[in-house]
């Protein structure tokens, strides 16, 4: 491998279906130009790559066009939450409360 490139992997996954991608990128190459060039979206239908969150080895990268990967790390692409943690916690909290006050 010559010095102007570097070795990243791409992944996503769904709950049935995962797939890890590595590939050479030339140094300079940002997230989103990494995930477009590995093809990934190809094997998973409806994966918008323009709009999926994504970031590097499970923290979320808040710019992914502008974040320039280093040599060995792993682009992660996000599936969007179907629901809030934050809303699923405070319906957990109502229901405990209602039970407590109806105990």
């Amino acid at each position: 491998m010559s010095s102007d490139m570097i070795r990243v992997e791409v992944a996503y996954a769904l709950p049935h279906k995962q797939k890890l991608i590595s590939l050479q990128v030339p140094v300079g190459t940002t997230l989103f130009e990494a995930a477009c060039e590995s093809g990934i979206a190809e094997h998973f239908e409806g994966l918008d790559l323009a709009r999926a969150p994504m970031g590097i080895f499970g923290q979320a990268e808040a710019s992914p066009k502008q974040r320039v990967l280093q040599d060995g790390e792993r682009v992660e692409i996000y599936r969007p939450l179907i629901i809030d943690p934050k809303e699923t916690r405070k319906a957990r909290a109502r229901k405990a409360q209602r039970q407590a006050d109806a105990g």
